[in-house]
């Protein structure tokens, strides 16, 4: 394929196989590690790829002001994985590293540290040095994070990355937002937007959605009663003196703020007379007809005669309530009433248009009262009706100590101080300092006092959704701002279109959670009223009538040139730069933050001065910008983009989370200014939780340490581990258990396979050195183990090749410990050592050399120590390949002419036989060493009859029985009996499930075989065909007498467990050669060591001898068996009748 000039060094005579007693799989990874660091392997796995295609990976760019958790391993390889995989399949992966640096996460640990607020800032503490605290901060465990990156194996480019508080990367940045400006999709507006209190900045709607931001929490709601002016009153209710309208809300805190109610034109209202029952005064309330039985539930009971009504007392159980006056909702249009709560001034524009009834279309009768408590400055629905009504609605603002138009409640979350009894509270309770907040929040203030003036008519905790910051976990409010907003509802149709040319892992989150968001995405709004991130580069007069925005330091660098020629600044202060000049020395002599470009004041073309607009850009937007921003580019690297050498990307992963996050801005970004795709293939990542499936924390203490389990288990097999236990995708149920069983298990399984042939090829010299026995020419068992590795190469390279780790890890998994060690190798082993070195024993080693080299190449990209260390250990002594490293080495390729299915079948029927027939044996506690006489196995046809009488030897041995019947015709023997497969048979058929119960139960024994067979049949359901598969049924054979019988993969046996005196005395022979071979190995003994078996006398057991001692000195190596009287030293053997002593000596 292609020259690779990274080999390891020649020696003229192989040393053999290196020995590893122990498996410990934490020092493997620290001696690969050091490997790697010494050789520069990962640095050379991409530069022998020079010149061969590219596959380009995005690395979502955490925060250093954090430490890392065990989710992070999880995150971190599943990135790793694909970037070796396509290194081994030839492809040019460069991965470089990158940090996020800017935005609310630094800014709220910074503000924590120095014990400020973000009021501070500015004042007691200048932007400068909070700025440069934040800088220094974000950076803060980027060692910890190197050290776990290198701990677990993740190869990513950490000496040269990006970085998105560089002024290189914000220049990039600067330019992508012209480009957006140019193409008419960037505009500022004025509008209601969710605003995070503790965070001091408003937040876009992909913020807003991130997972876990809303939350179920019981607030106190109050439907209020609004007096109406009874000479606004419609006729129809001019007999309604004294009428209330009813209004409910789950955010009392804005009440006082209310200045409209709307209803809907074609909702039904009634008037229903009745008392209030705080006060217990008569009161006249409206409110919608189809709520009525809502609202006067429980203590309510309705009366059919209004005279009734005079009948209650105070004390009384239940509240009368009439209905009388029924009203079309568009008759309440104009209505007027009073402020409810009075202490509120009047609104500062057009007060007089305050207060009154209007329309909307968003009014339902759902729940609450029909009527919606309308507030302009808290609602982005209540702005837009107020806006629309005729004349408009006003807003209640006040005027703050700037004269400033401001609402209510400020940017804390706390009411204006000249408000009377509430000003300068916090709305909601979680906005107090810990430990702070008051008994009653003001939500509660409010509804008592309503309660008092009889303007409540009910009062009650109400548990609903609400969102919080996802930052702060406080809740957000919704509040008017002035900020920069993206129209992406301009290019939204684009970015669902692009959408469709991404591979999604799992598809169903890029064709649901992904696809829904976009194809009902909102403008993205811009705007952070922060000081630590990417300023807007846009520069505004006054009146706001003149704008300028920048793509480069060049453009700005004109501009104040331009301004200070036209006297608005002393000098330029980036006088020091060099434009053209991009060196890192260059770019490090300016700073482009906030504390630096806010001074700057330029010159309008009328001869205006403009000012910068105050806001920071949305964090989110940094990381969106880094395929480009991290190559500098236009200004640099232009090929990488313009030529896509390194766009779109290949590759990105990250949490599922980032479908509202990273993978939203990316897909925007690359859209809205190269209408392009940003990535072509994504995997989401689950969570990783507890063993009980619980979000992990410290404060939970269920929280693992990342450091501590790879020190503990190693990094491979906390990656096999995480990989094989779930899809990427979907959440881990992370157990420290779990890694320890794979290391047992596999790693375990796999490095004793190692062992197993090293001990035997260093004693036989094998080192590969003779010519490759072609596959045909040897033993069958090695043809098939040959032709099931060909099988795994192909489903591994398909499942690693369509992002599906887990598949991949599973298959390997299996094959290691189960087809290699488990069937091969056992079945295998007398020929690694017994008989001469010849062309049978080679090809025994030949063969598992090469499964355990191939084995090394498939996992790598899982585990890509274990896999060096084996690769090296089986190339280190024999040469057959020269690459420094597995990581340098190409993937197997399958070879179609190795494979045999024919032999895989029949190895498959032999390993589902054994399996069905050892189940049996467990079941009945018979020992494996126990011969039967006899197994039954039913045949569907000549093919399986013939593929299993080639086997039948294998199957004999496997399960210990002394022959094999091949029933044509098993009806008369074995009796089956069909069921339905409940658990399958619901979702498929539904309410008919009871008619395909019944079908089932009365199915003939052809429609049995048939499904026996994987077969479906058609069966008539009300008029409808419809076709049973063989899921849909659980067929299984009654035991017969003296015999066990069972059923898997559509094959049955029945084994005969009845024993004879003769299989008994087999079976303590077979006992008696395990129990020998025991101590010869507790006892040390090289596996050539012959010996003398010295034995205490037992009637049995000589019986036993005398009629199979040469099997026994065959398989024990025992040259001489002695039996005496009595023992005085030896090992204690008692089993079955057998009660002995045995003794071995070394001859």
């Amino acid at each position: 394929m292609y020259k690779i000039p990274y080999f390891r060094s020649f020696r003229s005579i192989p040393m053999g196989f290196k020995e590893h007693k122990q498996l410990n799989l934490a020092t493997v990874a620290q001696d690969i590690l050091s490997f790697w660091e010494e050789e520069s392997i990962f640095e050379k796995s991409v530069s022998t790829r020079e010149g061969q295609p590219p596959y380009v990976f995005y690395e979502g760019p955490p925060s250093a002001n954090g430490m890392p958790g065990i989710h992070h391993v999880m995150a971190r390889a599943i990135k790793d994985i694909f970037c070796r995989y396509k290194t081994q399949k030839g492809f040019q992966v460069k991965r470089k590293a990158g940090w996020d640096t800017h935005g609310l996460p630094v800014e709220l640990g910074v503000e924590k540290e120095l014990g400020i607020t973000k009021d501070a800032i500015g004042k007691s503490i200048s932007v400068e040095d909070y700025n440069e605290a934040c800088k220094n901060a974000v950076m803060r465990y980027t060692d910890v994070w190197n050290k776990l990156t290198q701990e677990m194996g993740y190869w990513v480019d950490m000496e040269d990355p990006y970085i998105t508080y560089k002024s290189k990367y914000i220049e990039s940045v600067w330019w992508l937002l012209k480009q957006i400006y140019d193409k008419d999709l960037l505009y500022k507006g004025y509008t209601i937007q969710p605003y995070s209190p503790k965070a001091g900045t408003g937040l876009s709607s992909h913020e807003l959605n991130q997972p876990g931001t809303y939350q179920d929490v019981t607030d106190t709601t109050v439907t209020a009663m609004f007096k109406t002016i009874a000479n606004s009153l419609p006729s129809v209710l001019k007999g309604e003196e004294e009428l209330y309208i009813l209004a409910w809300t789950t955010t009392p805190w804005t009440l006082p703020s209310n200045t409209a109610l709307t209803v809907g034109k074609k909702i039904d209202y009634v008037v229903v007379h009745t008392y209030n029952q705080y006060t217990f005064l008569p009161i006249k309330v409206l409110l919608a007809k189809a709520l009525v039985g809502k609202q006067f539930s429980g203590k309510y009971t309705v009366v059919e005669n209004q005279t009734l009504l005079a009948d209650y007392s105070a004390d009384a159980k239940k509240i009368p309530f009439y209905i009388s006056t029924e009203i079309k909702g568009e008759a309440l249009i104009g209505i007027r009433y009073e402020q409810l709560w009075h202490e509120a001034p009047l609104p500062l524009e057009q007060p007089e248009n305050a207060f009154r009834v209007i329309a909307g279309d968003f009014v339902t009768t759902e729940d609450g009262t029909g009527i919606v408590h309308t507030a302009p400055t808290f609602g982005a629905d209540d702005a837009q009706v107020a806006k629309e009504a005729t004349p408009p609605i006003p807003p209640l603002l006040v005027k703050d100590a700037n004269d400033n138009k401001v609402p209510l409640v400020d940017l804390q979350g706390k009411f204006y101080a000249g408000l009377p009894n509430i000003g300068g509270k916090y709305v909601k309770n979680e906005y107090y300092p810990e430990g702070e907040a008051p008994e009653k929040s003001v939500d509660v203030e409010i509804a008592i006092r309503l309660k008092e003036e009889n303007r409540a008519f009910k009062v009650e905790k109400y548990v609903h959704s609400y969102p919080n910051c996802w930052r702060t976990d406080k809740p957000i409010l919704y509040y008017p701002l002035d900020s920069w907003f993206v129209k992406v509802t301009d290019v939204r149709d684009k970015m669902v279109e692009h959408n469709n040319k991404i591979n999604w892992k799992p598809k169903s989150t890029g064709e649901g959670r992904f696809g829904n968001w976009l194809a009902n995405a909102n403008d993205w709004n811009l705007s952070r009223s922060r000081f630590w991130g990417i300023p807007l580069p846009i520069w505004r007069t006054e009146d706001g009538k003149e704008t300028r925005i920048f793509g480069s330091v060049e453009e700005l660098m004109i501009a104040i040139e331009e301004a200070v020629s036209a006297g608005f600044m002393q000098e330029n202060p980036f006088k020091e730069f060099e434009v053209g000049n991009m060196s890192e020395e260059n770019y490090a002599s300016i700073d482009l933050h906030k504390n630096s470009v806010d001074p700057i004041v330029l010159c309008s073309p009328s001869g205006q001065p403009m000012k910068r607009e105050s806001d920071l850009i949305d964090v989110w937007f940094d990381s969106g910008a880094m395929p480009y921003a991290q190559w500098h580019y236009p200004f640099e690297n232009k090929a990488k983009i313009d030529q896509n050498e390194a766009f779109p990307a290949d590759y990105i992963a990250e949490g599922v989370d980032q479908t509202r996050g990273w993978f939203y801005t990316l897909h925007a970004i690359g859209t809205l200014v190269f209408d392009s795709i940003a990535y072509k293939n994504v995997v989401s990542n689950g969570l990783v939780l507890d063993k009980n499936g619980q979000k992990m924390s410290k404060r939970l203490g269920n929280a693992a340490d990342p450091f501590e389990t790879l020190q503990k288990y190693g990094a491979d097999a906390t990656r096999w581990y995480m990989i094989s236990n779930a899809n990427p995708w979907d959440n881990l149920k992370f157990d420290l258990d779990g890694i320890a069983e794979v290391s047992r298990k596999f790693f375990g399984t796999l490095h004793n396979t190692y062992s197993f042939f090293t001990l035997y090829a260093n004693i036989d010299g094998f080192s590969y050195k003779e010519a490759t026995i072609p596959v045909n020419e040897r033993a069958e068992l090695d043809q098939w183990i040959i032709s099931e590795l060909n099988r795994l190469i192909l489903e591994v390279d398909e499942a690693y090749n369509d992002y599906e780790p887990t598949k991949a890890s599973r298959a390997i998994s299996e094959f290691v410990q189960e087809i290699l060690s488990n069937w091969y190798v056992r079945l295998s082993r007398r020929r690694f050592w017994k008989g001469e070195y010849a062309l049978d024993k080679i090809a025994a080693y030949q063969t598992l050399f090469d499964c355990l080299l191939t084995i090394s190449k498939l996992m790598a990209p899982i585990a890509p120590f274990y896999a060096d260390r084996l690769y090296r250990d089986l190339c280190d002594a024999t040469e057959v390949e020269l690459f420094a490293s597995v990581h340098l080495a190409n993937f197997p390729s399958a070879k179609e002419q190795s494979r045999n299915p024919g032999l895989e079948d029949r190895m498959g029927k032999a390993r589902t036989i054994s399996s069905l027939a050892l189940s049996l044996r467990k079941k009945e506690q018979i020992k494996v060493r126990q011969p039967l006489q006899k197994i039954m196995i039913p045949v569907r046809n000549a093919n399986e009859k013939e593929a299993i009488e080639r086997v039948a030897n294998l199957i004999q041995s496997e399960i210990n029985v002394k022959s094999i019947e091949l029933l044509d015709d098993a009806s008369d023997i074995l009796v089956k009996e069909i069921k339905p497969n409940f658990k399958v048979l619901g979702p498929r058929f539904g309410k008919n499930m009871k008619a395909v119960v019944s079908i089932i139960n009365g199915l003939n024994e052809e429609q049995l075989k048939s499904l026996e067979a994987n077969q479906t049949i058609a069966v008539n359901i009300g008029g409808e065909t419809v076709y049973l598969e063989p899921n849909d049924v659980v067929i299984q054979s009654k035991d017969i007498e003296g015999w066990l019988v069972a059923n898997g993969n559509g094959m049955t046996v029945a084994l005969d467990i009845q024993l004879d005196k003769a299989l008994i005395e087999e079976g303590i022979a077979r006992e008696m050669v395990n129990r020998i071979q025991n101590l010869r190995k507790d006892a040390g003994f090289e596996v050539t060591d012959k010996i003398v078996l010295y034995l205490r006398e037992d009637k049995q057991l000589e019986k036993v001898f005398e009629n199979h001692l040469a099997y026994i000195q065959q398989e024990t190596l025992t040259e001489k068996v002695v039996i005496e009287k009595e023992l005085s030293t030896g090992e204690s053997i008692i089993f079955d009748e057998i009660n002995t002593i045995v003794n071995i000596e070394k001859v």
